[in-house]
């Protein structure tokens, strides 16, 4: 193909690799007709066979400036290139390559629906004429465009696989924000019921403290009255003192009138009477100075009945300051023990925080399960009933099995397990076994009627033999296989059943029958002592009727050797003896009527066993392997 012809082929229609984009025929057309005028120009080369040369200062005067070329600034461009003197001309095949590159961006321009990766091509399809017409570098620069092309190709698969990338970042993002936002919540409410529960203890010490004050000013009070009194009788002291005083001093002056007015007197001895004036004024004397050493010493002392009342008063403020005293002390502690607990609180939320980021960052997150709701046969109630009361391991338990029923349901047939050892012996068989189809229902009942007729047989053979045999004598020799192929399928399907997974437990050897037996009998037994309980035939028994069922020597003997058979006859007698408080040599022997008629409470039977030394003598049994 020559230059010319590769510079004009195109297709009808150029596409974007990642995108539906077309050129219109209209433009398509149009295209022809210019490059039909285009291939009538002559090509232009140098001497040699090699293109003209361009001056490099003109470089800036190319057509890939990404401007249109209706635009002015192209006129103008246009006008002065042609402004140039002759000498420097543009060689013949540049601006033929630029007119095309120009008319390709001006169709691209014109389509509403040009991508980005489409305005490349113009480009390519320059560079391709360049590697074919430079016949010497065309393996380097095919290679330079290989490698673009390489790199462009990866670039774009690996936008296309971060794209859902994306989209699985943005989903996870908002569902890591609404956590944090319910986790901010849970926090504000937290926070506010500790900003109330310390409002209420600010206001307490508020109430406190105002007691406290009110009870100050109280003690000031009482002991600025205890001082007015004190003053008031400080100057009741000196007022009697000063009356005291001028009363001696009347009785001195009427004791001198008397004498003066006193006929009698001058009859007796002058000597006498003032040797006696004298020793009486010595007396008066002595007395004043005891009197005032007296007042002196006991002026300022109150009745001791005013002393008490007074003393009591202060024992009770005392006593009440102390009480208030220990209280704001008390609840400064619960203040300081609460300012610990919210700062340890703040610290247990702040990495409680960072755990959960580093989990939503690292972990899976958690399934929601409500998605299983539409999925479900039966509806959102019925997934409901399902999921009840069950965690994520059972939930997933559960989706299997109903998956497993609907696939189970489609399948028609079975293939054949063989003829080889390790094959039960009811599921040996070679070829396609038809499926039943039974309902979850038909199998449990079926299952059931197998039990009846295990627990009636006389000759035990294997269970296996005897579940094909049970098979053969309900549908026959011709459906046994297949309702074999059928049950066990159903049977290992729906493990949370317990009819259904304790007889694939028995059928496959890992629970023995006797263990399976055993447990119906003890539930058998349960039932009926629940419902002898049970006098009112309600259905229920309260916790109190639960634990105040009578224990006889007969049970309590069963039920110890029941948990513990390895217990000699010595021991279990010691534990009969113990809970009914009864010596050895009266305790009744077995199988007696009288072990029967000894009767106590179990709630009593338990306290006193609490007391003795009971240990277990032999091992634990070990579970049934489910």
């Amino acid at each position: 193909m020559n230059p010319q012809s590769r510079f004009y082929g195109f297709s009808k229609s150029r596409t974007h690799p990642r995108s539906s984009g077309v050129i219109p025929e209209s433009k398509i057309s149009q295209k022809c007709k210019i490059s039909q005028k285009w291939k009538t120009l002559p090509w232009q080369f140098s001497v040699g066979g090699h293109l003209s040369p361009w001056p490099t200062y003109t470089s800036g005067q190319t057509i890939l400036q990404n401007r249109k070329p209706c635009s002015d600034d192209y006129g103008k461009r246009a006008s002065s290139w042609q402004q140039h003197p002759l000498g420097i001309a543009k060689p013949k095949y540049l601006e033929q390559l630029e007119n095309y590159l120009r008319k390709e961006l001006l169709l691209l321009d014109l389509g509403t629906d040009s991508t980005q990766e489409l305005r490349l091509q113009p480009y390519r399809e320059i560079f391709e004429f360049f590697i074919e017409d430079f016949k010497t570098y065309k393996p380097l620069l095919s290679s330079i465009k290989n490698a673009y092309e390489a790199m462009l190709v990866h670039q774009r698969e690996k936008i296309q696989a971060l794209e859902p990338l994306k989209a699985k970042l943005v989903s996870m993002n908002e569902e890591c924000n609404q956590r944090i936002l319910a986790m901010q919540a849970e926090e504000r409410d937290e926070i506010s019921v500790l900003k109330r529960e310390k409002m209420n203890l600010l206001k307490l010490i508020d109430k406190k403290n105002e007691e406290k004050i009110s009870l100050q000013s109280e003690v000031s009070k009482l002991r600025k009255s205890l001082a007015e009194e004190y003053l008031h009788y400080l100057s009741e002291r000196d007022a009697r003192k000063i009356l005291i005083g001028d009363l001696n001093e009347l009785r001195y002056q009427r004791e001198d009138v008397s004498l003066s007015q006193s006929p009698g007197v001058w009859g007796e001895d002058p000597v006498k009477l003032t040797l006696a004036l004298k020793m009486t004024r010595q007396d008066l004397t002595r007395t004043q100075m005891e009197l005032n050493t007296m007042k002196a010493n006991f002026g300022d002392v109150i009745p001791r009945r005013d002393f008490e009342m007074q003393e009591k008063i202060n024992k009770d403020l005392q006593e009440q300051l102390d009480s208030l005293r220990a209280d704001y002390e008390e609840v400064c502690k619960e203040h300081e023990l609460l300012l610990q607990l919210h700062m340890s609180t703040l610290k247990e939320r702040d990495q409680f925080f960072s755990e959960l980021q580093e989990i939503q960052r690292t972990s899976t997150p958690r399934p929601d399960w409500v998605k299983c709701e539409d999925v479900v046969a039966g509806g959102p109630e019925r997934w409901r009933m399902l999921a009840e009361g069950k965690n994520s391991d059972q939930l997933v338990d559960v989706l299997l099995e109903e998956i497993g029923e609907g696939l189970l349901r489609e399948k028609d047939f079975f293939p054949g397990l063989g003829y080889g050892e390790n094959i039960p012996s009811f599921l040996r068989f070679d070829g396609l076994v038809e499926n039943k189809k039974p309902s979850k229902k038909d199998v449990i009942n079926l299952l059931k009627d197998a039990w009846k007729e295990r627990l009636t047989e006389e000759e035990k053979e294997t269970f296996p033999d005897f579940f094909f045999n049970f098979l053969e004598r309900r549908f026959g020799l011709s459906d046994a296989i297949a309702w074999a192929y059928t049950i066990f399928e159903n049977i290992k399907l729906f493990r949370s059943n317990e009819v259904m997974s304790q007889f694939y437990a028995v059928l496959m050897g890992k629970m023995t029958e006797s263990t399976y037996i055993n447990q119906k009998d003890r539930i058998a037994h349960l039932l009926k002592e629940m419902t002898n309980a049970d006098t009112q035939n309600e259905g229920l028994l309260t916790m109190e009727q639960f634990s105040h069922d009578e224990v006889t020597l007969s049970k309590l003997h069963g039920a110890l050797m029941t948990i513990d058979p390895s217990l000699d006859k010595q021991t279990v007698i010691a534990y009969l003896s113990q809970a009914f408080e009864l010596p050895v040599s009266e305790l009744p022997e077995e199988d007696n009527e009288k072990q029967e008629g000894t009767v106590i409470q179990l709630q009593t039977v338990l306290e006193r066993l609490r007391l003795a030394d009971i240990k277990r003598m032999g091992p634990r049994e070990p579970e049934p392997a489910s």
